[in-house]
């Protein structure tokens, strides 16, 4: 039987402005794994902080078991009097005289890439970062809250860490834009929503008991019964509703899409990357219709006697997609500089069209740093103070393109200082994407971003005409967006791989697993000549999957919507058992077709040419 240990009864927070939670009630038991999802600025963080009793309630109450010892882990760690990292990530809680063993520090500290003598003062934010998450892990928690706990870890210390936490004994609560890492580690979903009715409503609290790979069809039913409710109040109301009226159903078939746009892209790709392709694009012309923005051949870059690229050569074309990966430090920045010629190869050649117009998304959202003239407004980022602006070659008012980014039209005239940091990086994303561009550079574009403004983002990038090139350590990201990969191992070895992060991957485990045994039968006298068209039993699989895929798509959705049920278990043990090894077969079948799916696809655009 569940054990809680910690509860909110009634728990109210006043803000400035009114109520920020008000009748909250919340219940964690000791091995519960929960996700806590909801829009940037909702209150996510803050309620992590009365969770762990950082900050007091203004009513209601707090009850913790005896002796519970809950661990934070804080986006932006203080570490003010602390010489170096390790004096920090050693100091363990003053109060009660607890250190963590100076052994488990070290491990975890080289599992997550972290330099322990760095001084504390110049080292970076994500040094400092990892250096929580080191002292977090350390700290033996029995309740770990775990604040966007990806951010600044690459895909090596993100498996690390999932392997870690899935071993892990106690209860955690994350928050995390990170869908791969949420969908494998939680069990349950906490859905933390805005209140609408006023000053004194407060903020809701949904939970249910189904981890974030069923939160999409779960909260697809709750926004449909709300989404009715909502219709029959006034139009204020229904204005600030928009997150539930713009469709959780709208946008997974956008989502759904999105994944049949890609896959072609990535067939189309696939289909190009053989010497005849090569020779084919070698021959474009350097036009305004130029398919070759960036050729890149036999590249060396080193700093010192340590190589970051070795004989490294891309083709970069027109509706390209390229996500680049690899391990902290491995020179992921250093290759997007010396694509774009910001900085130069120690050898090699490097041709660049001459139409060739890029827009860098800057991640220290410098932009949108006060001048010095005054506070900046939304109006001044987006339109320089202005009602106007050209996006896509088209005259748009600016309230109507913050619309299309999920600001209400209301904030034109807000100082941005007053927004949050997920909310600076979508007006980011607003102003730069009116920007005319043929190639768009993002460096970790995901940090700081809710669910809804992912979803946006890659609704933008599938709509965006040009060329993408981009460093994620997403996983789910990458698989949703890109159409090829460029890996990093740190020692100037790379790999470029058609597909996502999920097709390198495979790649990755079959070449650990080794070549398969060679047959000793004899080889026939002459190949046999490839098929101009795919056999009949192919193309019969490729007309017939998407209906099938559908389907699975469907049949997982009810599945998820009715382990959304918080009673199911308790009311009937045994159909939650059935209905749960359905989804897993369900899931495991699904995966299967779509890669069915898109190994014919490819085969098919291949014989094609």
């Amino acid at each position: 039987m569940a054990t809680p240990i910690l509860t909110l009864e009634n728990a109210g927070l006043r803000t400035g402005s009114g109520w920020l939670f008000r009748g909250l009630d919340l219940t964690i038991d000791a091995r519960d794994r929960l996700a806590l999802i909801g829009r940037n600025g909702v209150g996510k963080t803050t309620l992590l902080k009365l969770i762990s009793g950082e900050i007091e309630l203004d009513e209601g109450r707090r009850a913790v078991g005896s002796g519970l010892r809950i661990v934070r882990l804080q986006q932006d760690p203080a570490m003010a009097g602390f010489g170096t990292l390790g004096d920090f990530a050693r100091a363990g809680d003053a109060a009660s005289g607890w250190a963590p063993a100076a052994h488990l520090i070290d491990s975890v500290a080289d599992r997550l890439g972290v330099d322990l003598d760095r001084e504390a003062a110049t080292a970076s934010g994500g040094e400092r970062r990892r250096t929580a998450l080191v002292r977090a892990i350390a700290d033996a928690p029995d309740l770990l809250l775990l604040d966007e706990p990806t951010n600044h870890l690459d895909i090596d210390a993100i498996e690390w860490l999932e392997s870690w936490i899935d071993r892990f004994n106690g209860g955690f609560v994350a928050i995390s834009h990170d869908r791969a890492f949420l969908t494998r580690l939680t069990r349950s979903s906490l859905w933390l929503d805005a209140g609408i009715n006023g000053p004194n409503a407060g903020g809701r609290l949904r939970r249910a008991d189904v981890g974030f790979g069923g939160f999409e069809a779960w909260s697809e039913r709750v926004s449909e019964e709300e989404a009715k409710t909502a219709s029959k109040l006034d139009a204020r109301l229904r204005q600030e509703e928009h997150w539930l009226l713009r469709g959780v159903t709208a946008r997974r078939r956008r989502n759904q899409g999105r994944l049949t746009k890609l896959v072609e892209m990535r067939a189309e790709r696939k289909a190009m990357t053989g010497a005849e392709g090569v020779a084919k694009l070698a021959t474009t012309a350097d036009d305004g219709k130029t398919k070759v923005l960036i050729d890149a051949e036999h590249v060396f870059k080193a700093f010192g006697d340590r190589p970051i690229l070795r004989d490294f050569s891309l083709r970069v074309r027109r509706g390209d997609r390229i996500g680049i990966i690899g391990p902290n430090g491995a020179g992921k920045s250093t290759l997007l500089k010396i694509l774009l010629g910001q900085l130069a190869a120690d050898s090699g050649t490097i041709k660049r069209a001459k139409t060739l117009d890029p827009t860098v998304i800057d991640q220290q959202r410098a932009r949108l740093a006060d001048d010095g003239t005054g506070a900046k407004t939304v109006r001044d980022v987006l339109a320089d103070g202005g009602e106007w602006l050209e996006v896509g070659g088209a005259r748009k008012h600016v309230a109507g393109h913050l619309k299309d980014f999920l600001f209400e039209p209301g904030v034109l005239d807000a100082p941005i200082d007053s927004f949050s940091g997920g909310e600076k990086s979508r007006l980011l994303l607003a102003r730069e994407f009116a920007k005319p561009s043929n190639l768009l550079v993002l460096d970790e574009p995901t940090n700081d971003l809710d669910m809804e403004t992912l979803d946006l983002l890659e609704e933008v990038l599938a709509d965006y005409a040009g060329t993408v090139l981009l460093v994620s350590h997403d996983r789910a990201f990458l698989d949703r967006v890109v159409t090829m990969v460029v890996v990093l191992d740190g020692q100037g070895n790379t790999d470029v791989v058609v597909g996502g992060w999920s097709d390198w991957a495979a790649q990755r485990k079959a070449r650990k697993a080794g070549p398969a045994p060679v047959k000793t039968h004899a080889a026939p006298t002459a190949p046999p000549r490839p098929p101009a068209k795919l056999t009949y039993k192919d193309a019969h699989a490729l007309a017939q999957l998407p209906t099938r895929i559908e389907a699975l798509h469907a049949a997982i959705a009810k599945g998820e919507t009715a382990l959304a049920d918080p009673a199911l278990y308790s009311r009937d043990p045994k159909r939650f058992a059935v209905t749960s090894t359905e989804l897993d077969r369900l899931r495991a079948e699904l995966a299967v077709a779509e890669g069915r799916w898109l190994e014919l696809a490819e085969k098919e655009a291949a014989l094609a040419g």
